[in-house]
């Protein structure tokens, strides 16, 4: 077992690292309660390592259903003074997403996501980017859709929203599996005044992000956490909106489907450049 962890958190190397992925609701969305669990959904093959480590340091589980159906996720617990190093948990979740990922579908995916951006070499609103790449898939055959994430106050966690897109996979009659793509995901956990290992931490993260939904929640955790651990030691406070639970709701929280190709306020749209990228297969 030693050896196997020495193995699994060994820094990656320069190569995987630059060919980890690149620099009002409309009427007619489906809701979905943010406690939806997609029947029959496969855990990744991610390492025992970090289930173990997350469960022996006190992080609770995933989440918590509440009375009126909602999910609330918890570990805002202070664990700034953790001696784990969250670099290499992340190296151990990303090594385990990027190189040995045996998910045949989601590396479709992420061809696919790769072909979007390859068209797209001018200046768009990353709204108007993200409707392009739901509707490229959706005409290569996907159920692909923008996911629109809203929450309320609650608990100290402000209110927000939030969208990305999300494809469902059916392996059955009645099982289905949800992917999440998000691309722009990594510049989500860029915050002020980053310590060198935060700003190591976030080099490793994905900058686009596809893959299901538990990479998806230990990745954030493990984000959300060392953020908290920078900003304490630069003496800043953390935000509200940079609490793991706020994150988690980003993607997690109760949501609505949408195949509109018009985003509903046009009026106010950030405007980014789209770079062709490199990814591990």
């Amino acid at each position: 077992m030693a050896r196997r962890v020495k193995r699994v958190t060994d820094p990656l190397d320069d190569r995987v690292k630059a060919q980890l992925v690149g620099a009002g609701y409309f009427s007619s969305g489906s809701e979905h309660s943010a406690s939806d669990a997609v029947a029959g959904e496969d855990s990744p093959c991610l390492s025992e390592l970090v289930d173990s480590f997350l469960e022996d340091n006190h992080y609770g589980t995933d989440e918590t259903s509440g009375g009126n159906g909602s999910t609330t996720y918890i570990s805002d617990a202070d664990c700034v003074d953790s001696n784990y190093d969250n670099t290499a948990l992340l190296e151990i979740i990303v090594r385990s997403n990027a190189v040995n990922d045996r998910d045949c579908y989601r590396n479709l995916l992420v061809d696919r996501v790769l072909e979007a951006k390859e068209m797209v070499s001018f200046k768009i609103d990353k709204a108007v980017f993200k409707r392009k790449v739901m509707a490229y898939f959706r005409e290569a055959g996907y159920d692909a859709a923008i996911s629109k994430t809203k929450w309320s106050s609650s608990g100290g966690i402000t209110a927000g929203n939030y969208e990305f897109i999300d494809v469902m996979r059916s392996v059955s009659s009645s099982r289905q599996k949800r992917y999440f793509v998000d691309l722009d995901f990594a510049s989500e956990f860029e915050i002020a005044m980053p310590t060198g290992e935060y700003s190591r931490l976030l080099q490793y993260c994905p900058k686009v992000f596809v893959g299901k939904s538990e990479e998806l929640k230990k990745i954030v955790r493990a984000m959300s956490d060392a953020a908290k651990r920078s900003l304490k030691s630069k003496g800043l406070s953390l935000p509200p909106w940079r609490k793991n639970r706020y994150m988690q709701n980003k993607w997690f929280a109760s949501y609505r489907r949408t195949t509109n190709q018009t985003p509903a306020d046009s009026c106010s749209l950030t405007t980014i450049t789209i770079h062709s990228v490199n990814v591990v297969q």
